[in-house]
């Protein structure tokens, strides 16, 4: 016996934090000693692989499945396998996990810890790989404060006293390659902490795939079998510049889109999907798809908010290569794909991230800082630079990995804020309330996805006045593309929710966005935010007696949005009106497109969207001041809106005329900029969307008469509850005959 007996016992007791020290073959004095920790050996022999007839067998030192083998020799450390007999009378070969160097590189290690490794997820984690031609899975994890670390599951019995991983110093990390582990293992980490002697099991945080709940495994995966063909796409994405492009998002939460109701009503797989989806997204005319996050999560009510897997498409729709399936379909048909990304908070769940090595480890410490009261959640902290890059990494594997176009990010403004829904918390060291970690990880994280991924799009759910949201960083700001534009949609809302007879005396709800419109580059939206919790669906909250009153309001509130400048968002089946509230766990209510007012709201998203597609001069002007100009904005007695949309190509303008009551108005003055013919190019209130077919006869012709202080002007049909949008082009020069 060459091992001590209290480094036996540190082994067979699991409280080695450096196991290659005394496991494997290493040289000693007098020779070279070779020790195997094995689970179900009866028997252990080495194998001299280059005298593969040589055999020594193994002194067991330990019921517990502990040998030993003294060779007396000068010789070099060799290559060699071990033959091992188990208790059931199999014999196998394998190679000694304890005889290969560290995976992970100095050089790794190293930005890791400065929190710049912008690849961390090809390095922690599992990773199936051959070395020295060994094929099997290396493991890795931080975890600092932790004293003992296992990689366990089904091949050792989920025994943490087998495969023990290696400290890699003062780095927080440890690691082990086990030979033989193959795609499709599950395994956790089996941590003893510094403080309780009783070990307990972590999932794996860049795990890519999960085992469904209850048991939450992490399992062994590689996608690097996966062809990809949307390097077309992929392509043209690079050279685009997104703000000056027309963008509609379709959001979609995947498990109630659609329902197969000859399979008990079960969700679309990824695969189906995006077959689906980007037909649907193709007649809709939305320009990209967004979807509510797909990260791993374990509890649906959350909707993929609380998210537990931050690097894995979750297990519920089919596996990685299904989930990239779909986004390679979805842009084999030129729709984008947008997914929601959730670094603000994560959940207690005691198989994740809290409380992860038995200390705050990705939360504070301080409960004032580390704890959401509003969603019961746990605040990441942001100062860390382990758990920046933890954070930064997923977004980056997002693209890299699976090719999505861009990250909604939840949440931004309790990112923002240390006292964001908190009565008791903590200042910054200047005394103010603003998160600085927060906002220097937000800021690193859009620069360096703008960097590494060129023609992406990062947007931002922040629902405060903070300033700089959608600002260049180079310039003070937090770097987004976008904003969400909540201020513009509750205004909105709160308008249509009055009786039409009201609506003038809160007349300026709808005007006061165009005063700080084009302060960022917001995203108008209607989000799944806005349907559930009691908030009726979005048809219900259109005020006034009438059904057909309330559909045609919807229609004419679609009409508006997408003429208003700045992107647009809108959440599935808004499109179809929806009779009732949003469930996650049923599918929309498409049967109620056999009804023309449902299908008339649906037709108008539809040419609308196309409108806005198909004229790209005015989403190029979606940010520019001189592209938007009221022609009257104080009609609040009719309840009408009057704007111009100027394309920035000089040669089109739209006016946009909204009337918000069920009152047909005949003879209804406009101003205009140009004479000549404004072509209707869509109302509404046309009968081939339910309407009552009221309307201008295809076109209205400008004159010089002076109204709303415009050099020219006409007078209009505007329908009950409807928008009509008037298009103008530059004449042609005709060329002077010789």
């Amino acid at each position: 016996m060459i091992i001590s007996k209290s480094e036996l016992k540190s082994i067979v007791n699991a409280r080695c934090a450096t196991p290659h020290d005394f496991l494997g073959m290493r040289k000693c004095q007098g020779g070279i000693v070779v020790r195997a920790y094995l689970h179900d050996a009866k028997k252990v022999e080495l194998i001299d692989t280059r005298k593969k007839s040589n055999t020594l067998e193994f002194q067991q030192l330990d019921k517990s499945g502990f040998f030993e083998l003294f060779l007396k020799s000068k010789r070099k450390i060799f290559d060699y396998k071990l033959r091992i007999e188990d208790y059931r009378g199999g014999i196998r070969e394998i190679t000694d996990p304890y005889s290969f160097t560290p995976t992970i590189s100095d050089d790794e290690i190293y930005l890791i810890g400065k929190g710049d490794d912008r690849k961390i997820y090809e390095h922690l984690g599992s990773h199936i790989r051959e070395i020295n031609g060994v094929r099997g899975t290396s493991f890795a994890v931080w975890a600092p404060t932790a004293r003992r670390v296992s990689v366990v599951g089904d091949f050792n019995n989920w025994d943490g006293r087998y495969h023990q991983m290696r400290s890699l110093g003062t780095s927080g990390i440890w690691e082990i390659f086990i030979p033989d582990i193959n795609m499709g293992e599950k395994y956790k980490y089996e941590i003893l902490a510094s403080n309780n002697d009783t070990p307990f099991l972590k999932i794996d945080p860049y795990a890519i795939k999960f085992e469904a709940p209850p048991n939450n495994s992490s399992i062994v995966w590689d996608i690097s079998d996966y062809k990809w063909n949307d390097s077309k796409w992929l392509k043209n994405r690079q050279k685009t510049d997104w703000a000056k492009k027309p963008i509609s998002v379709y959001e979609v939460h995947l498990g109630s889109w659609k329902r197969v109701p000859e399979d008990k009503f079960r969700p679309l797989s990824y695969v189906e999907i995006g077959e689906q989806l980007a037909d649907y997204c193709k007649q809709m005319n939305f320009t990209h798809v967004e979807f509510m996050p797909l990260s791993e999560y374990p509890f649906e009510g959350s909707w993929g908010y609380q998210v537990t897997g931050f690097y894995a498409p979750t297990q519920r729709y089919g596996t990685p290569q299904e989930f990239m399936q779909m986004v390679d379909t979805l842009h084999q048909n030129g729709i984008g794909v947008i997914m929601d990304w959730v670094p603000a908070h994560f959940p207690r769940d005691t198989f994740a991230l809290a409380g992860y090595d038995g200390s705050c480890l990705y939360e504070h410490e301080d409960p004032r800082q580390g704890a959401n009261l509003d969603w019961g959640t746990l605040c990441f902290n942001y100062g860390r630079s382990e758990v920046s890059n933890f954070l930064k990494g997923s977004a980056l594997a997002w693209f890299d990995r699976f090719h999505v176009d861009g990250l909604r990010v939840d949440a931004v403004a309790s990112m923002l804020y240390l006292n964001f829904s908190r009565e008791d918390w903590i200042p910054n060291k200047f005394g103010g309330s603003e998160n600085l970690e927060a906002i220097e990880f937000i800021k690193d994280t859009t620069e360096t996805v703008h960097k590494e991924f060129k023609g992406s799009i990062m947007i931002a759910e922040e629902s405060t006045t903070f300033q700089g949201v959608t600002a260049p960083v180079s310039e003070g700001g937090l770097g987004f593309d976008f904003k969400w534009n909540l201020g513009w949609m509750h205004d909105t809302l709160d308008y249509l929710k009055e009786d039409p007879i009201n609506r003038k005396y809160h007349h300026n709800k709808m005007t006061f966005p165009s005063m700080y419109q084009f302060t960022e580059k917001f995203m108008l939206v209607y989000s799944h935010d806005e349907v559930v919790h009691g908030k009726s669906p979005m048809v219900g909250k259109m005020g006034g007696a009438y059904w057909d009153d309330k559909i045609a309001n919807l229609r004419a509130l679609y009409a508006f949005m997408w003429m208003w400048p700045g992107k647009k968002t809108l959440f599935m089946g808004d499109e179809i009106a929806q009779g009732h509230e949003w469930r996650y766990d049923e599918s929309l209510e498409w049967s109620l497109l056999q009804y023309v007012q449902h299908e008339g709201v649906q037709r108008v998203v539809s040419d609308v969207a196309k409108l806005y597609l198909s004229d790209t001069s005015i989403a190029e002007n979606d940010f520019n001041s001189n592209g938007f100009q009221w022609i009257n904005a104080d009609d609040g007695l009719n309840s009408v809106f009057t704007f111009l949309r100027y394309g920035a190509d000089g040669k089109t303008t739209y006016a946009i005329a909204s009337n918000f009551t069920p009152v047909l108005r005949e003879n209804y003055p406009i101003g205009l900029p140009f004479e000549g013919k404004w072509t209707e190019v869509l109302n509404t209130d046309a009968n081939c969307y339910g309407g009552g077919g009221n309307g201008n006869n295809g076109y209205v012709v400008a004159s010089e008469d002076k109204i709303n202080g415009f050099p020219f002007g006409a007078f209009l049909t505007l329908p009950p509850m409807s928008t009509i949008i008037l298009k103008w082009t530059k004449p042609k020069k005709s060329s002077a005959k010789k």
